[in-house]
């Protein structure tokens, strides 16, 4: 895969410490978004207009709690095209979930991970 392609995937969070620990796991240059909760539509558009998503391959990665589907829905309702990576219910956060639990979901959608999660 050459850089342009790495660099067209985007993945979307909810917080900081999500992006830390997807970071701790991939072996790929992403774009990892940031909404810190749910969006307003101008900030949506915003970020739309900003990362330029409407052309990249977009996945969305939230937590499984209310705020988090409620954030998901908003997104695939913007975002159509987007894949979605889902954790395990019973981590409830991105953040919480273990490093080898994350990179399997993110193999999964053809994000490269560091090999030493793959156990």
């Amino acid at each position: 895969m050459n850089e342009i392609s790495a660099l067209e995937k985007v993945i979307i969070v909810e917080g900081k410490t999500d992006k830390q620990q997807i970071q701790k796991v991939i072996n790929e240059d992403v774009e990892i978004i940031c909404t810190n909760g749910t969006l307003g539509v101008e900030r949506l558009e915003q970020l739309i207009l900003e990362y330029d998503l409407d052309h990249k391959d977009v996945f969305i990665l939230v937590d499984e709690d209310h705020s988090g589907h409620k954030l998901r829905k908003q997104l695939s309702f913007e975002l159509p095209h987007a894949e979605h990576i889902y954790i395990d219910r019973s981590f409830r956060e991105v953040a919480a979930t273990p490093e080898p639990e994350l990179a399997q979901a993110l193999v999964s959608r053809s994000i490269s991970v560091d090999p030493i999660f793959l156990t």
